[in-house]
């Protein structure tokens, strides 16, 4: 892989470096926020060589596996990134929950490289002593442990650092303030009933605490925005950044530091009440929707909460527990497809995606296999469920943020339990066998389309016909701006922009299903394809606005018959693409050809399997 070309098409694509607000990567994402998303060539950014997927969410990230890191240090070592700003147009279509989720992740995931680091080295280290191969009074250790020890006390000032970065204010000054917190003398103070303004100050220890240093540095900035607004420009250099520091400190003492701490143990203690309300079923419930929280990007709203629980608690009983669960059912799902397919590509594919997992990445399983066929999701979401249910049971803790695999199995090592990492073995092996074993006998390899010289697939006399249910453009589901859709979590099919807003029947059948939201319809044909029409994107937020239902369940409709019309104009204008995508919702059962050429009507045909 040409990884210099690679950086340079990306960048080209979305929008050229002029368009890039900020750029950070995970495990296997380039995570890019850009200035304006209408400058982002999405179909040519799919077409990229190294690119496995793009999804574009509040950020636009794009896919690239293992070689990730290859890539973004091509592009920071060639572009100038950060330069740009967000236009007004891209922000005022995002919601409160993707600025949210989007700061979250700005700032937690810078984190979890140091975290993973140095929390896998204490749980080695702890193993050692365990095992009698290291000695707790030795200097080796004591220097190692310390690693450890220093990442985590500290942590308050990384934070301060990512959220100072995020929030585009000064970083060492946020540095210093939250450094305060952390200092010994203060500590101490604190301990013995220190008092402002006959405030008197909660005695509390804010190493390794993360809310606190977040308020503060959310304080500090806009401190900053308005100390530069009045401060003479002769004088800024140093009056700003004392002027903050010195009303900055001691609210964080008197107010947001408690708060924070208060935050956190309300986090912690919401998942643990809810962990013992309902036990083992929280964790197989999570392990289970995994594979749709990550291909969403949704998980990423946990890396708070579990950091918060480590530091609070010392271990988190939840979501690891959960995430191991899940990326060992990918890998066993993975070498399954792997051993059963014919097809060499999807062989390489499931393979490599298969060993990925098993060290805890999973976005090519998922992106490369799992959520290109619905038996492999459920097999997948079946197997993560069962082993979580277990997993709950037994009450797994782990001990270090990161994503469980074999490489960090030992994140489950408890010095006060054995059988903590003994369980966690289990879990392992028991995810790889049984997403194996379910994957093995449900999957069934669907043979390769046929096609004519002019790339046109070739319909049977079985096939049975449906027609554009909707007057204007036929494209690709794969091109439906939402990835449920795109990624054919919900079935195969085919999408159309709409000119008018008119919905037909595209073929004779029964009404099976009328939201009470009106913007989906769902029937069955006469044959028995299930079929979703599903009027716009994120269009159930209207709650039926602009829309007017013709039929309801149980109607008999022939093909041509009105379903439903709406207001295509105005649900535009309300910021919704309109874009009707036109789903076969039991794919597992039928062969699904999407005809986005045809010239006489019939844009998807189905044939039982």
């Amino acid at each position: 892989m040409d990884f210099k070309k690679c950086a340079s098409d990306v960048v080209k694509y979305v929008g050229g470096e002029k368009n890039i607000v900020n750029l950070e990567h995970c495990s296997t994402r380039l995570r890019f926020t850009v200035g304006d998303k209408a400058l982002v060539d999405q179909e040519n950014l799919k077409k990229v060589p190294g690119v496995m997927k793009l999804i574009v969410n509040s950020q636009v990230q794009v896919v690239i596996g293992n070689n990730v890191v290859e890539v973004y240090d091509e592009i920071m070592k060639n572009y100038s990134i950060g330069g740009a700003t967000v236009s007004a147009s891209t922000t005022e279509k995002r919601k409160v929950s993707e600025i949210i989720l989007e700061y979250l992740v700005g700032i937690f995931q810078p984190l979890i490289p140091v975290m993973a680091g140095a929390g896998i080295l204490k749980s080695i280290l702890v193993l050692l002593t365990t095992l009698g191969i290291m000695a707790k009074d030795s200097s080796l250790y004591s220097v190692l442990i310390s690693i450890s020890d220093a990442t985590f006390y500290f942590m308050p000032m990384m934070v301060a650092y990512t959220t100072a970065t995020k929030l585009k204010t000064n970083r060492m000054v946020a540095i210093a303030a939250v450094g305060v917190t952390l200092l010994p003398n203060m500590t101490t103070m604190l301990a013995d009933g220190l008092s402002l303004f006959g405030i008197g100050l909660r005695a509390v220890a804010y190493n390794a605490q993360v809310f606190p240093a977040i308020l503060c540095t959310l304080f500090l900035g806009m401190m900053e925005k308005w100390l530069n607004k009045i401060s003479p420009k002769a004088i800024r250099t140093f009056f700003v950044p004392m002027v903050a520091l010195t009303i900055t400190v001691p609210v964080t003492l008197m107010f947001l530091g408690p708060l924070g701490i208060t935050i956190g143990e309300l986090l912690a203690t919401f998942i643990m009440t809810l962990y013992a309300k309902f036990g083992f079923i929280a964790v197989a419930l999570v392990a289970a929707i995994l594979p749709l929280m990550v291909s969403t990007g949704m998980h990423k709203a946990m890396i708070p909460y579990v950091v918060s629980s480590l530091g609070t608690l010392g271990y988190e009983i939840l979501y690891n527990a959960a995430s191991l669960a899940h990326n060992l059912s990918e890998c066993g799902a993975c070498a399954a497809v792997a051993l059963k397919s014919k097809d060499s590509e999807t062989k390489q594919i499931a393979s490599a995606a298969s060993i990925s997992a098993l060290l805890g990445i999973t976005e090519p399983a998922l992106y490369g296999v799992t959520l290109q066929n619905q038996r492999v999701l459920k097999s997948v979401m079946l197997a993560s469920g069962l082993v979580g249910a277990f997993e709950g049971f037994v009450g797994l803790k782990a001990f270090v943020a990161v994503g469980p695999g074999l490489a960090s199995i030992t994140m489950f090592v408890d010095p006060e339990n054995a059988m903590n990492i003994v369980f966690a073995i289990i879990g392992l092996v028991g995810a790889i066998a049984l997403g194996f074993i379910f994957t093995f006998l449900f999957w069934k390899e669907e043979g390769k389309v046929e096609v004519k010289e002019e790339k046109k697939v070739v319909v049977s006399e079985k096939s049975e016909k449906f027609y554009q249910p909707i007057e204007g453009k036929v494209i690709a589901l794969e091109e439906v701006k939402d990835d449920m859709f795109a990624q054919k979590v919900l079935g195969d099919g085919i999408a159309i922009v709409p000119e008018k807003g008119v919905l037909v029947a595209p073929c004779d059948g029964t009404i099976k299903m009328v939201f009470e939201t009106k913007h989906a319809i769902g029937m069955e044909s006469t044959n028995g394809t299930e079929l979703l029409f599903h009027v716009g994107m994120n269009t159930v937020e209207l709650q039926g606005k602009y829309y007017d239902t013709k039929v309801k369940v149980g109607d008999t409709v022939k093909k041509g018959d009105v379903l439903l019309t709406f207001d295509l104009e105005a649900i535009q204008k309300e910021g919704y693409d309109c874009t009707t995508p036109m789903i076969v919702t039991n794919t597992a059962d039928y062969a699904v050809n999407a005809l986005v050429d045809s010239k006489d009507g019939c844009i998807l045909t189905t044939e039982r399997k």
